[in-house]
């Protein structure tokens, strides 16, 4: 059963992930999806570690930075709407 969800990326970011899915001819909600299968059916000891690491880098506009420090759901929101200003 799928269900929705709501994400928040960089409008750059979604345009290549878009073209690149488009690309491969997999929606770009399946591309996720699969993504985000393969990185929880297995253990992995850093971000680093995933699979999608080098995907993310080429997709992203400079060099991938991994958040790994829990922060309260607060700061999470505050930095996230800041980013937004």
């Amino acid at each position: 059963m799928d269900t929705k969800i709501t994400l928040s990326f960089d409008e750059e970011i979604i345009k290549k992930a878009k073209a690149y899915a488009a690309e491969n001819n997999i929606s770009l909600s399946r591309l996720i999806e699969f993504l985000l299968t393969k990185i929880t059916t297995k253990e992995y000891k850093s971000l680093e570690d995933y699979p999608i690491a080098d995907w993310v880098s080429a997709v992203a506009e400079g060099e991938a930075i991994y958040q790994t420090k829990k922060a309260s759901t607060k700061k999470l929101k505050d930095d996230f709407f800041a980013s937004r200003k």
